[in-house]
């Protein structure tokens, strides 16, 4: 295992996708005068911010919101913690929801009254969440929250880097649907809720599925008989098999996006909760996207055998899962998750690339990163629970770690979805002079110790393999005029 891992750590190294650089590096080009990020200040009415706790209730508070441009936002919030996990006892940066008493703009985002304080404290490089949710808008999956990394204080109290977000909440800016009309049984917001109880939350399951009912917010009789009934009748359409039947009822779409984020990503949750679905329009969309900090290869594989599948790079997860179980089982949904996937493939590879998206957010928050470890305190190995796997002693080793997860899942997935880039003959996801090299040696019947990675093909268009393919290569590298498709994601 030790030797494949050093293996496939060479291989990102020779491409290019590994990056090992100490927070200094990020941070050595910020006027540190200048917040690199938005700053936000909040004043509870009795000073108790940092001791409060998920069953205490909103709390009186003041707010000040400062951008990067200087522009100030202050006023009167309600402030409380939220979240399940992340809300236990003994987690002591935990997140918060505030909430304006009219809706209000913040920091160039939709207008909205409540907003999500996001400590990704279970995440040791800060950045998961931030990936997926980036993948989810990459792929169009519709109402994808808008996000900004801030740094917070509470009572005074440094808390370090937080994401500011909109929550997952219905209204015409947010989630717009109708839950009012037709005597509110009409559109609905569901949550795949395996075991957890709440009392203000109502439950309903559905062919052995369990689901918690967000809006309506509390349902009557009636409309929680509407919501399950039309649940059970989403379900036999799906499991009839037929992609007409299922798409009178569903949006194919929006659960092929789903699902191709949700398998990239590996959510050891998705099973069980944060896994939320939308009724409008006389169908059940898929959707949004909500919490990755237990994602891309963090979680703890000794825990249970959901969490060493989540673990591990390779294999499927989300396949097996709730509806997705159905309807991966039919060659029609596989087709159209391949076909997104060959659609978006750059967008998979740019996640690692050289000034790609983490080394993006390297260059842009590295700073603040660094202080939420150095002046909040936030050891980056301590902050640890039983579901998570277990934080490497420095950042620069979990972002180390978080690269070689995701190039590693994305050589499984281009197998698995049966999608090559065209005149990468020797399956490395680039195409250099070397598969021209390799083409050559098979038409000379040379052997090679690669044979087994090759994926040997014609790259002309031709039907017969010939020495063509290999100058079409080393056309495209020079930049010749008509190289054909070569550099472009296909099927098989």
């Amino acid at each position: 295992m030790r030797k494949a891992s050093a293996i496939l750590l060479m291989i990102m190294i020779l491409l290019g996708s590994v990056t090992l650089c100490p927070f200094a590096a990020y941070a050595a080009e910020n006027d540190p005068s200048v917040p690199t990020v938005p700053q936000i200040r909040i004043v509870t009415e009795n000073g108790n911010g940092t001791t409060l706790e998920k069953d205490d209730d909103y709390v009186n508070a003041t707010i000040s919101i400062t951008d990067t441009d200087g522009a100030v936002l202050n006023g009167s919030v309600l402030f409380k913690v939220r979240g399940n996990s992340t809300a236990l006892s003994f987690v002591k940066k935990k997140s918060f929801t505030f909430k304006f008493d009219k809706k209000t703009a913040v920091l160039g985002m939709n207008k909205g009254k409540k907003w999500a304080l996001l400590a990704n404290l279970f995440d040791p490089t800060l950045i998961r969440n931030e990936i997926a949710f980036g993948f989810a808008e990459k792929i169009g999956l519709s109402h994808t929250v808008s996000r900004r990394f801030v740094e917070l204080w509470v009572d005074d109290s440094f808390r370090g880097c937080y994401q500011l977000t909109e929550p997952i909440q219905v209204s015409k800016e947010r989630l717009n649907i109708d839950i009012e009309s037709n005597g509110g049984m009409n559109d609905f917001l569901i949550e795949r809720e395996a075991t957890r109880n709440e009392s203000d939350v109502t439950y309903f399951t559905v062919d052995g599925i369990r689901f918690a009912v967000k809006e309506p917010e509390t349902p009557t009789d009636e409309q929680l008989n509407y919501i399950r009934s039309t649940v059970s009748d989403v379900m036999t359409a799906v499991k009839s098999g037929d992609r007409e039947t299922a798409a009178e009822k569903i949006d194919v779409p929006s659960f092929a996006r789903f699902y191709l984020l949700n398998e990239l990503c590996k959510t050891v949750d998705f099973d069980f909760s944060s896994v939320f679905f939308y009724y409008k329009g006389g169908k059940l969309y898929a959707g949004p996207a909500w919490d990755y900090d237990l994602s891309l290869g963090n979680s703890n594989r000794d825990l249970s055998e959901k969490g060493r599948m989540a673990a591990d790079p390779t294999g499927l997860y989300a396949a097996d899962c709730h509806l997705f179980k159905y309807l991966c089982a039919y060659d029609w949904f596989r087709q159209e998750v391949r076909e997104l996937y060959r659609q978006h493939f750059g967008d998979v590879r740019a996640i690692c690339a050289d000034d790609g998206v983490i080394d993006t957010l390297l260059r842009d928050y590295g700073d603040i990163f660094a202080r939420n470890y150095s002046d909040a305190g936030w050891n980056v190995a301590k902050w640890w629970v039983n579901v998570q796997k277990k934080p490497l002693a420095t950042y620069e080793e979990n972002i180390a770690y978080l690269r070689e997860w995701l190039t590693a899942r994305n050589f499984w997935l281009h197998d698995e979805f049966g999608c090559y880039l065209v005149g990468d003959s020797d399956n490395d996801l680039s195409v250099t002079i070397l598969d021209a090299t390799h083409i050559q040696r098979y038409l000379a019947e040379y052997p090679t110790d690669d044979a087994e990675r090759m994926v040997v093909r014609s790259q002309t268009g031709d039907e017969a393999l010939s020495i063509l393919d290999a100058t079409a290569i080393q056309r495209k590298l020079a930049d010749y005029e008509d190289p054909g498709r070569i550099g472009e994601p296909a099927l098989y």
